[in-house]
C-alpha cells in the first residue's frame, strides 16, 4: 500500500510545475541527455510500427524480443551504458512491430493509423531536442518546439493532400494531433520531474527513457492534485 501511494505522490510542487525559468546547469544536461536518447528510442519504436505496416514484420520473434530486452535492461549494471542504450534501443523496435497485433485485436485499429499516430510524437521529441540545444529557457523551448513540430506536422499534412481533403482524412489527423498534442503536454509535465529530481543527484537517462509511459499515471494524478489545489 505504501508503495502504491509513494507511486502517485510527487515532491514537486505546483511551483516546480509552473516554473519556466532558466535550468541549471546540471538539469539541462541530464534533460538533454533523456530528450536524446527518448528520440531514437521513439525512432526505433515508430520504425519497427513501420517494418510491421510495409513488410508485416512482427509476430511471437518480436514479443520475445522485447520482454528479454526488457528484462536484461532490468538486471545489467547501469555503469554499463552503452549494452543498456543499445537494448532500449532493441526493445522499442521489438514492441512497435509488436504492438500492432494488439491495437488490431483489441481496438481493431489498422496498422496504417498506428504509424500516423507515432509520427508526430517522434518528430516532437526530435524537435524539442534540438531545440534543447540552443535555449535553456523553460517557456521559450516547450513553447518553440510545440509551435514548429504543429507547424511542420500541418505543413506535411497540407503538402500530402494538397488536391482534396475530405471527412474521413480529417477526421484522421484530427486524431493524429490530439494524440500528439496529449503526448506532448506529457512531455513537458515529465521534463519538470526531471528538472527536478535532478537537484538531487544524478539522472539515469536510459531509466527515465524506458519508465516514460510506466510513470504516466503516477504523474498525471500529482499534478492533477496539485492543480486542483487538493
Amino acid at each position: 500500500m505504501n508503495a502504491v501511494r509513494a507511486y502517485f505522490v510527487r515532491n514537486w510542487t505546483r511551483e516546480d510545475l509552473m516554473n519556466t525559468g532558466e535550468m541549471t546547469e546540471h538539469a539541462y544536461a541530464s534533460l538533454k541527455r533523456v530528450y536524446l536518447t527518448l528520440f531514437f528510442a521513439m525512432w526505433s519504436f515508430t520504425s519497427g510500427s513501420f517494418s510491421h505496416w510495409i513488410w508485416e514484420v512482427g509476430g511471437h520473434s518480436t514479443i520475445l524480443s522485447s520482454v528479454a530486452s526488457i528484462l536484461c535492461l532490468y538486471f545489467i549494471s547501469p555503469l554499463r551504458v552503452r549494452t543498456r542504450v543499445l537494448l532500449l534501443m532493441i526493445a522499442a523496435f521489438s514492441i512497435g512491430a509488436s504492438i500492432g497485433i494488439f491495437t488490431k485485436y483489441f481496438f481493431e485499429m489498422d496498422q496504417e493509423l498506428v504509424c500516423h499516430l507515432l509520427a508526430p510524437p517522434t518528430l516532437g521529441i526530435g524537435i524539442i531536442w534540438f531545440g534543447s540545444m540552443f535555449t535553456r529557457e523553460r517557456k521559450a523551448l516547450y513553447l518553440g518546439s510545440l509551435f514548429h513540430s504543429s507547424l511542420l506536422i500541418f505543413s506535411t499534412f497540407n503538402a500530402s493532400n494538397s488536391e482534396y481533403i475530405d471527412s474521413h482524412t480529417a477526421h484522421r489527423m484530427l486524431k493524429v494531433y490530439i494524440v500528439f498534442a496529449l503526448f506532448m503536454g506529457y512531455v513537458v509535465v515529465y521534463s519538470q520531474e526531471i528538472l527536478y529530481d535532478a537537484h538531487f543527484g544524478e539522472i539515469n537517462f536510459v531509466n527515465r527513457t524506458l519508465s516514460i509511459f510506466f510513470r504516466l499515471p503516477g504523474i498525471l494524478v500529482h499534478a492533477a492534485r496539485l492543480c486542483l489545489g487538493a
